[in-house]
């Protein structure tokens, strides 16, 4: 008899059908929302240039006709701003951070800006310096008391002048009268109603709010007790912004805007504390308030224009260049 065949351990491969098509990845709803936030400001200053063609016009006729001896100085106040954002971060700071990068990487954080909108760049890449020199993460993302001595500065300073100027008469052509007030009053109460309602509602919020000022509070008390750190903090943090209105200053004066120092500072100072909070790339509602509040101090339109446009030519585009090769130098040697 005759002993039955092995069976075929291996089963046999079963038939499939059609291999279902690949479907490309859907493109990410954030990406298209990041690259509106970049475009929607340049839009509108370009619609804001249509409509305005002859004062920009005759503004980028008066600046191609600048004073360069004065362009130049004000090219020097740019460079300062980088020493005075230093000082004030290094103050804010109870961590060592090396005096040579800090600078480097503050430039490279004024060239991060035009990427992302607001200030979001500069603290991006400060952010990741920090973190890089060792500065723990609470400490290096809250720079609350950056932030707030920054603040306290700007306001302090436009206080001085006011008060010792005779611009701060000028400041009732800037402010609404009667109706005007109430929207600009809505609006203020419901931004401060709808933060604080979220801040307590919103658990996910709440945290990390209460721990960047618990961070920034500790901060204050170990800074202030080192004189060194305090000296640099509150030394620094007035001293950009009156670098930064120097440089305006000076654009002004190549340009012949025909007003004084002591009210071009002020003139910058509400501008910056007006539309400093917007959030948009370059510094596009700064330079419409500072247009508005020049020519409400006493400056021909067209002027003013030429004189923020070569104000944000000398202190943003021109230093492009060398704070994306700082940057791309912070990246080579592993600093950032």
């Amino acid at each position: 008899m005759s002993s039955p065949s092995p069976t075929s351990s291996v089963a046999a491969p079963r038939a499939t059908g059609p291999a279902a098509p690949v479907r490309p990845p859907a493109p990410r709803p954030g990406r298209a929302v990041r690259l509106a936030l970049c475009l929607a400001p340049l839009l509108l200053a370009g619609c804001w240039a249509v409509v305005n063609r002859p004062v920009v016009h005759e503004g980028v006729r008066r600046l191609v006709a600048a004073d360069p001896r004065w362009l130049l100085a004000g090219a020097g106040c740019t460079c300062l701003t980088w020493v005075a954002a230093s000082c004030a971060r290094q103050g804010a700071l109870p961590d060592r951070v090396p005096a040579g990068l800090l600078p480097a990487s503050q430039c490279a954080a004024g060239a991060a800006n035009h990427v992302l909108p607001g200030v979001l760049g500069a603290h991006a890449v400060t952010l990741r310096f920090l973190r890089a020199r060792g500065v723990p993460l609470d400490r290096a993302t809250a720079s609350g008391l950056y932030s707030l001595v920054r603040s306290a500065a700007r306001t302090l300073l436009l206080l001085v002048f006011l008060a010792v100027s005779p611009a701060w008469r000028r400041l009732a052509d800037l402010v609404p009268d009667g109706p005007g007030l109430v929207p600009v009053a809505a609006v203020a109460g419901g931004v401060v109603t709808g933060a604080g309602v979220l801040l307590t509602l919103v658990r996910m919020l709440r945290r990390p709010v209460t721990g960047l000022l618990r961070t920034a509070l500790t901060d204050v008390r170990v800074v202030h007790a080192r004189p060194g750190r305090a000296l640099a903090l509150w030394g620094g943090a007035p001293a950009l912004p009156l670098v930064q209105a120097g440089a305006l200053a000076c654009v002004g004066a190549s340009l012949g805007l025909g007003l004084p120092w002591d009210r071009v500072v002020p003139a910058f100072l509400v501008a910056g504390t007006a539309a400093g909070a917007v959030p948009v790339p370059g510094g596009i509602a700064v330079d419409a308030a500072l247009v508005w509040t020049l020519a409400a101090f006493g400056a021909a339109p067209a002027t003013a224009t030429a004189t923020v446009i070569g104000f944000r030519l000398v202190t943003d585009w021109l230093p492009v260049l060398p704070g994306a090769l700082a940057l791309s130098a912070l990246v080579r040697t592993k600093a950032l």
